[in-house]
């Protein structure tokens, strides 16, 4: 069954319709008729049974086949600390941290960061292509809970938000550093919430590293190999939601 985004007030309603650029997805790529039958989500949990009644050049129109379904939040809040990656990459780890079951992403500009924002505005414009690569990736794996994509953020800024996500593991290449199956045993019960902090292509600067620590950031291994960066967002939330999902 199709599935499509929509907002909570869309899918509460008996009855909704899709502009032009809303159904454009169903329309011209799925080429949707009516009679149809199409499962809306809202990204907040909440997912209908819903059956096309009119489709034109402007508009699409859904009338309610069943009633809402609620669908609790997972277990544990799974934040994404990823500091951007260049090219495609960045939208390459959105799409599997949503797959993943990651609930945040938090998009990093640290010091040894290759990709380097302008102004604010090119960070805000960087935001809404990721939140679209998020769309359609929950979409496309049928999850019903849609990962809050945040603007990039420096790396100073986004030491405040490891400290309100706690427990956050950090990828480290220290040799002090714990391999992280045996930090998330050693933890014991799934926490509400939790975070994966990795580092660009060159990997943290020492002082970036300490501040993280201070930060009370758990610092653990991946194993013998150095992985890359998208490699090693993918690698700590496979281990996490294997654990706490």
């Amino acid at each position: 069954m199709h599935r499509c985004l929509v907002t909570t007030e869309q899918l509460l309603a008996e009855t909704c319709a899709l502009g032009r650029d809303e159904a454009r997805h169903l329309k011209t790529v799925l080429r949707i008729k009516p009679g149809a039958n199409v499962t809306l989500f809202d990204g907040h949990g909440r997912t209908r049974i819903v059956v096309v009644a009119a489709l034109s050049k402007d508009s699409l129109v859904f009338s309610a086949l069943e009633p809402v379904r609620t669908w609790p939040p997972p277990p544990c809040r799974i934040t994404l600390f990823a500091c951007v990656s260049k090219g495609g990459r960045m939208d390459w780890t959105v799409e599997k941290a949503v797959e993943l079951g990651a609930f945040s992403i938090v998009p990093v500009i640290s010091e040894r960061t290759v990709v380097r924002l302008d102004d604010a505005g090119e960070g805000v414009a960087k935001a809404g292509r990721w939140s679209r690569v998020a769309e359609e990736a929950a979409r496309q794996c049928q999850a019903v809970w849609l990962p809050e994509v945040h603007a990039p953020v420096t790396f100073a800024e986004s030491l405040r938000l490891v400290e309100e996500t706690a427990p956050v593991f950090v990828a480290a290449l220290t040799p002090s550093a714990t391999p992280l199956r045996q930090a998330l045993a050693d933890y014991g019960a799934p926490p509400a919430r939790a975070g994966w902090f990795v580092g660009p292509e060159g990997d943290f600067t020492p002082a970036e590293l300490q501040s993280l620590l201070d930060a009370e950031a758990i610092p653990v291994s991946l194993g013998p190999h150095v992985l890359r960066a998208e490699t090693a967002c993918l690698y700590g939330l496979c281990a996490l939601s294997c654990a706490w999902l």
